[in-house]
């Protein structure tokens, strides 16, 4: 029996989905290489249909965070993995079109090409369309780079790279800095060892957004599986690779996000780092070092490994990814652990508090007491009015803590939320900048004038950008780069650590600080993994019955008010209209509120939970602090029970 009769079978027999045996016919007719086609009739031969659907049930796609998937199967191919490398990689990504690896990459380069030189085009550009490319440390992300670089200057266009892993902010620093059309970075952030992923983006140095996506995407669509093979075979004499000055220049710019350098001569700031194996260190220790903080590595840790075989998972939102840096900084006596995920984007922290124990920060806590910090010190400065102004803003997402938008309105700024995604805050910065562009005329140049500068026409003339946060531990302090930046986020901690330190008090009482002028403020996080191509069905009823039957309780509390961005039209601060997502905002009669999303990077449906009570006084914080934990867990138990009861059709 062949291949395609076993393919067949498997269908009639309810083994294999239609959409998957189309997409894995196509590939075994489609020339592939003798491996990968050793590879696929092995595990038709092994009859792995589950495998094969995950594989080839669909074509990867673009989501909030670009293009992002498996690269090792959960099932493997002995020719896949054939020799490993020193590294624990295989010898070959997993093949399928549902995976990141060669084939879908190429894929996804020579799309990207033929957009971005039709866009060249429309602006009656004669230039060759430029690239630069970074990647992490993960499995395959060097040779990921290569072929990209490779195949971008085979299709006659200029590509840059650099000499090893980068961050990812410096990729979207080095667009706009070498004044690129486009970027990409090789990586999965976050996400478990077996992802890998690939994020475009465009001219401003932010990821793709509308309609430059759905534009990429389609011609993405259009290349067929045999466009591939003549790029597999790697050339980079033509690519240019970039030297010492890139980084520094980098590092000047992130530098920026320090407000206030005298701080950390007030007082002495001992501080662990961990990078959780990923490129961390390369920007984020030079960076302490020069402000003058004192920082102590985690040694386990430091050393670049795609396995990350010191924890679970590499996340810096998860507890357990910064215990060895707790139990350093327990042991030592220090200040402050800082902990930036594998690609340099995020930032996790756990402060001393006055009981002299490390507690570790959310994402929203250290939003908030990044977005007070700065904008006091603005204010401070003389940079924004005493008072405020509209025209200064902070800029945050709607799934980010309420909190913020409290202390905004507080300092009497403004205050815009975005959909989810850091592309969206850019997005901002690019009609700000484009409004400060366009009032200044002909010759003026946006990233050639002084930062001050700058800050002072933004607020003559459009919008000057104060801070941008959401809630998964990302943070940008200014709009020199368009992408959160971990390396500057741990500058700025360290600067509010140390201005705290300096006052005698803990960064937990600078926090209810905060809580006793805006009142008390708890969120909570549900997170629901279905994987493969099952857990997308999974993911989609939930969704879809959201939108087709909301809830209207959950126990006692009924539901108030139910925002579907899907259906109804939302405006920001600015009068501009947001653009239509799968996002559900769920407002409760006791005040609480939710929303709901699936996962754009992750195969997971998402709820952020939002808590607030009312604090007349310090004494009155605690029992505030007890009400909102306790509500807020019977609140999840409830969400959860019923997002799982709609995901196998129940609900």
């Amino acid at each position: 029996m062949t291949s395609s009769d076993k393919i067949l079978q498997a269908v009639k027999g309810g083994k294999l989905m239609a959409s998957a045996a189309d997409n894995l016919n196509a590939w075994l007719q489609g020339g592939l290489p003798a491996w990968a086609q050793s590879s696929l009739a092995e595990l038709i031969e092994r009859g792995e249909w589950s495998e094969l659907n995950d594989r080839f049930y669909r074509y990867l796609e673009f989501g909030t965070g670009g293009m992002r998937g498996r690269t090792i199967g959960k099932v493997a191919a002995k020719a896949e993995t054939g020799t490993l490398s020193s590294t624990g990689s295989p010898e070959h990504a997993a093949v399928g079109s549902n995976l990141l690896n060669e084939f879908t990459l190429m894929r996804a380069v020579i799309g990207l090409h033929r957009y971005i030189a039709q866009y060249l085009a429309t602006q009656k550009s004669t230039a060759k369309p430029k690239i630069v490319i970074a990647h992490d440390v993960r499995h395959f992300s060097r040779h990921f780079c290569e072929l990209a670089a490779s195949t971008w200057t085979r299709l006659g266009g200029e590509a840059v790279i650099f000499d090893g892993p980068r961050s990812t902010p410096q990729l979207s620093f080095s667009v706009r800095y070498l004044k690129a059309h486009t970027g990409v970075v090789i990586t999965a952030s976050h996400n478990p060892p077996h992802d890998n992923g690939f994020k475009a983006y465009f001219t401003d140095g932010a990821q793709i957004t509308p309609p430059h996506d759905k534009g990429i995407i389609a011609e993405v669509d259009a290349v067929p599986l045999s466009a591939v093979h003549e790029f597999l075979t790697k050339d980079i004499s033509k690519v240019v690779t970039l030297g010492r000055k890139a980084d520094d220049d980098y590092l000047a710019t992130a530098a920026q996000a320090l407000l206030d350098p005298t701080v950390f001569k007030k007082t002495t700031l001992s501080v662990v780092f961990t990078n959780i194996h990923g490129v961390g260190a390369i920007a984020s220790i030079p960076l302490l070092h020069h402000a003058g903080v004192k920082v102590t590595e985690v040694p386990e840790q430091l050393a670049f490994d795609a396995c990350f075989p010191t924890v679970q998972s590499p996340n810096p939102e998860n507890a357990e990814a910064l215990s060895l840096a707790v139990a350093l900084a327990e042991k030592g006596g220090h200040d402050l652990v800082m902990a930036t995920d594998p690609d340099g984007d995020r930032m996790g922290a756990a402060v001393r508090n006055k009981a002299g124990k490390m507690e570790l920060l959310t994402g929203n806590q250290v939003g908030a007491l990044l977005a007070d910090y700065r904008i006091a010190k603005y204010k401070e400065l003389g940079w924004i009015p005493a008072a405020g102004t509209p025209a200064a803003a902070i800029v945050k997402t709607f799934v980010t803590t309420p909190l913020q938008d409290a202390i905004g309105r507080g300092h009497g700024v403004k205050v815009i939320n975005t959909l989810t995604g850091f592309k969206w805050i850019a997005g901002k910065m690019r009609v700000w900048e484009e409004k400060l562009t366009q009032a200044m005329g002909p010759g003026f140049d946006y990233d050639a004038t002084p930062f001050r500068e700058r800050a002072r026409l933004l607020q003559q003339h459009s919008t000057f950008y104060l801070f941008g946060t959401e809630e998964s531990y990302g943070y940008l302090p200014n709009d020199s780069l368009r992408d959160k930046d971990g390396n500057s986020a741990c500058l700025m901690f360290a600067e509010v650590a140390a201005w705290v330190k300096a006052r005698g008090l803990t960064v937990p009482e600078y926090l209810d600080e905060i809580y006793l002028k805006y009142g008390f403020f708890l969120e909570g996080v549900i997170n629901i993994y279905y994987e493969g191509a099952s857990g997308a069905a999974k993911i989609k009823r939930i969704l879809d019955t959201y939108r087709a039957a909301p809830p209207p309780a959950f126990g006692d509390t009924k539901v108030t008010r139910f925002q579907d961005f899907g259906r109804e039209k939302f405006f920001d601060a600015d009068h501009e209209q947001i653009p239509a997502q799968d996002l559900y905002l769920v407002t409760l009669a006791n005040g609480y509120s939710f929303a709901a999303r699936g996962s754009g990077t992750e195969p997971k449906m998402k709820f952020y939970l939002f808590a607030q009570e009312s604090v007349k006084g310090a004494a009155d914080l605690p029992a505030a602090k007890a009400k909102a934990k306790t509500t807020l867990d019977a609140l999840k138990a409830l969400i959860e029970a019923d997002a799982r009861s709609r995901a196998e059709g129940k609900g």
